[in-house]
């Protein structure tokens, strides 16, 4: 784990496009920051409502591989610290498998990885409006992306229950809230 020194300045995070290499490095990132008690350490755990795995290193390669998409990993200081999916989908993009480190968590590097996410798919795609799916019953998680200016839509998707790729449920009635924004 990373320590912050608070006498001096953190590093700039840099960006780049995963490869099949940094894939175990990914889920590592990814299931810390969701699941388990590691992710206890920062503020999006779902450790309390899913338990089991958030993703595997199939589903990681898939997008690291995927001809539509890019798993871009961000690290500061030479140390992969962030991540996110992008998917081109037409003409808008998704974003997803987003995990910043707990310990990380807070500080506003999440801001400045959508905020690049958000840029990068306008300039490379031309996407219009970036979109995601959010557990409804994250009301802190969605509160954080409406301050990024996505909106709620109300379009639900179900949770995947007996899909255990996806987690284990710890209570009924999960399911998925798209949020929307349109990138300028």
């Amino acid at each position: 784990m990373e320590t912050v020194d608070a006498t001096r300045p953190a590093a700039e995070p840099t960006f780049r496009a995963a490869t099949a290499a940094d894939v175990p490095e990914l889920v590592a990132l990814i299931e810390s920051a969701y699941r388990g008690d590691s992710s206890r350490a920062g503020w999006t755990t779902e450790a309390d409502i899913l338990g089991g795995q958030r993703t595997d290193p199939e589903g990681v390669a898939a997008v690291v591989t995927g001809e539509n998409g890019r798993m871009l990993v961000v690290e500061r200081g030479g140390e992969m610290v962030a991540c996110c999916q992008l998917e081109h989908r037409g003409d808008h993009a998704y974003f997803g498998m987003f995990a910043v480190r707990p310990a990380l968590q807070g500080a506003g590097l999440g801001k400045v990885i959508i905020a690049e996410a958000e840029r990068w798919v306008r300039a490379e795609w031309g996407a219009r409006e970036m979109r995601m799916t959010v557990i409804s019953a994250r009301e802190d998680l969605i509160a954080w992306y409406e301050r990024r200016g996505y909106a709620r839509t109300g379009e639900m998707t179900p949770f995947p229950y007996g899909d255990e790729r996806f987690g284990i449920p710890r209570r009924a009635g999960l399911e998925f809230e798209l949020l929307v924004k349109p990138l300028a």
